[in-house]
């Protein structure tokens, strides 16, 4: 069904469930299991099991709000209600600025476990990272419908890994490899959980995608339900493996999971490990270049952006103006890495504060829009507060979204003085119904 302004309602139950994981389990799962063990030893699945139940609440705000206000927009469009035009353009402009860095971020590291896996050099990583950049563009512009049951595939191709690799891990778990159970103190723990966060953000980048749910309400709210309990699932039980197996010491604490897997197929583990970092990193190209392309759009028709990134597609009527923005910005961020000008660690925390900032901004929009919920408020309020305790942690990453700010405030003066100049006034987006929460 088209929509008045363009985009398509089609995104079912299946495919909202797919890209909720897709954007959530990321790399990490390969990575932070054996790195949080390390850290705080068996009692890092305290750890786990903490923040396990914290996800979904985190999941929950998100989802909430995407029901009740359905809008490309996503969180832009919350806190556009909550706290006013401005507010939420500048929040969409953090999240759209993170995913230009964050995507081939994304990219590099699942192409980086398939070249380590084969033996290959920079450049291969490159290329592939590229091609994975391409899937996730090319899907985006055909239209959610066929991305979403890509997405499917691809999550259920990492799922299928993940499950093999803890039935693998099974008969080398042993006992005494749980004691001592805190190594490192009961400090370390908290630690740990500290890195685990970022494990579980991700669920602020399909409410982008909300406006183009068939049915809002259950794709949102099941669906991220649903979504939040696999994630959390398939999370702990790579964890309890890495513990149960000592991989983290046997493989390396950045390389545990690719251990387990290679240990009953030899070469061949390395490469289906290799595999299903690509899998992995594509579902998450695949969400966020979705959410980007919406929000980018989202905020042209606001005219807080460039109109050509409103500029929709004929045939498939998705946003192609800013699916070419985000295709500019990718070839930009490979060609400094490739020429050695940028390293993957620099770029990796250029989005941090970014997308945190992003985060908070819903949440603290759901804590007055959800006023009506007790259980609204609640869980907006403690993914709020779980958000701002790691904020201050992301160091020199802070400037980049003063950058932004500085980038938005032009675009504001440039707007009130077409005002002044009597020319056409921007518009918000917000419709008269919504303008009621105001």
């Amino acid at each position: 069904m088209k929509e008045i302004n363009g985009l398509q309602r089609n995104i079912g139950l299946p495919q909202a469930i797919a890209l909720y994981i897709g954007a959530v389990l990321g790399s990490g799962v390969l990575i932070v299991p054996g790195l949080a063990a390390e850290m705080a030893g068996p009692a890092s699945l305290l750890a786990w099991g903490f923040m396990t139940l914290l996800i979904l609440p985190m999941a929950l705000s998100m989802g909430l709000l995407s029901a009740k206000f359905p809008n490309a927009g996503g969180v832009s469009h919350f806190v556009t209600l909550a706290f006013g035009p401005r507010a939420g353009a500048l929040v969409g402009w953090f999240f759209l600025m993170s995913v230009p860095i964050g995507g081939p971020v994304a990219a590099l590291t699942g192409a980086g476990y398939m070249t380590a896996a084969m033996g290959w050099g920079d450049s291969a990583r490159i290329a592939i990272a590229a091609a994975m950049l391409a899937i996730g563009l090319l899907t985006n512009w055909i239209g959610m419908q066929v991305a979403g049951k890509v997405q499917i595939a691809v999550v259920i191709a990492i799922v299928a890994v993940l499950v093999f690799a803890f039935a693998a891990a099974l008969p080398r778990m042993e006992v005494q490899h749980f004691t001592p159970f805190a190594p490192h103190g009961w400090m370390s723990v908290g630690r740990a959980a500290a890195i685990l966060f970022w494990c579980f953000i991700g669920w602020e980048a399909v409410s982008h995608l909300s406006e183009e749910f068939k049915d809002p309400q259950r794709a949102a709210v099941t669906g991220v339900t649903i979504a939040a309990i696999i994630v959390g699932i398939l999370y702990f039980l790579s964890a309890l493996a890495t513990v149960g197996t000592q991989s983290y010491l046997k493989g390396g604490s950045s390389t545990s999971l690719v251990w387990i897997i290679s240990q009953p197929l030899g070469a061949w583990g390395g490469f289906i490990a290799g595999v299903t970092g690509l899998f992995i990193c594509t579902a998450t190209i695949i969400a966020y270049t979705g959410a980007a392309s919406r929000v980018a759009f989202a905020l042209a028709r606001q005219e807080y952006a460039p109109k050509w990134m409103g500029k929709l597609s004929k045939r498939y009527h998705t946003p192609t103006g800013a699916i070419g923005f985000l295709l500019i910005c990718f070839v930009s961020v490979l060609f400094l890495y490739g020429s050695g000008f940028l390293s993957i660690t620099t770029l990796i925390q250029f989005p941090n504060a970014t997308f945190i900032l992003t985060y908070m901004g819903g949440c603290a929009a759901g804590i007055r829009l959800l006023k009506g919920s007790r259980l609204g408020v609640t869980i907006s309020w403690i993914s709020f507060l779980a958000t701002a305790a790691v904020f201050p942690f992301t160091g020199w990453a802070i400037g980049y979204p003063l950058l932004i700010t500085l980038f938005f405030i032009l675009i504001v003066f440039f707007n009130n003085k077409q005002m002044s100049s009597g020319q056409e006034v921007p518009t918000t987006g917000i419709n008269e119904i919504e303008r009621k929460v105001l």
